[in-house]
């Protein structure tokens, strides 16, 4: 059963220009520390990190995140397996909300192009009884 779904879509530029302007402080404000390396350690990083954040976003699309809910954007972690398809991993606030909306899977897409990043979340499970 589908729980949820949520796109976004994000310009390169607007990342790169805010990493230029904050540094560290927006980084390790949105990102984690594996995906702050995961990104640095590519050719185009600020795709990279676009794409992440595109992907945070249409997860927190797709899970409704209340504004109560206090869901930090480095507790939605978007990581790579071992054959490079893209995961998430919730921490804390955001796992605490993802188990009580009884989401199961999450499939996650996305993609990048020299100008524009774009994700796609669909959540899987169970529902609201």
């Amino acid at each position: 059963m589908i729980i949820g779904a949520g796109i976004d879509i994000v310009e390169v530029s607007r990342v790169r220009k805010a990493v230029d302007k904050w540094g560290r402080e927006f980084l390790s404000r949105i990102f984690t520390p594996r995906e702050i390396a995961y990104s640095a350690s590519r050719r185009f990083s600020y795709q990279h990190l676009a794409g992440k954040f595109a992907a945070k976003e249409a997860c927190f699309k797709a899970l409704g995140a209340p504004k109560r809910l206090p869901v930090k954007w480095p507790e939605i972690e978007v990581l790579n397996d071992d054959d490079g398809k893209p995961a998430v991993v919730f921490h804390n606030e955001a796992l605490r909300l993802k188990k009580k909306r009884r989401v199961e899977q999450v499939i996650i897409s996305l993609s990048h192009s020299k100008n524009y990043a774009v994700a796609n979340a669909i959540l899987l499970g169970r529902g609201k009884r």
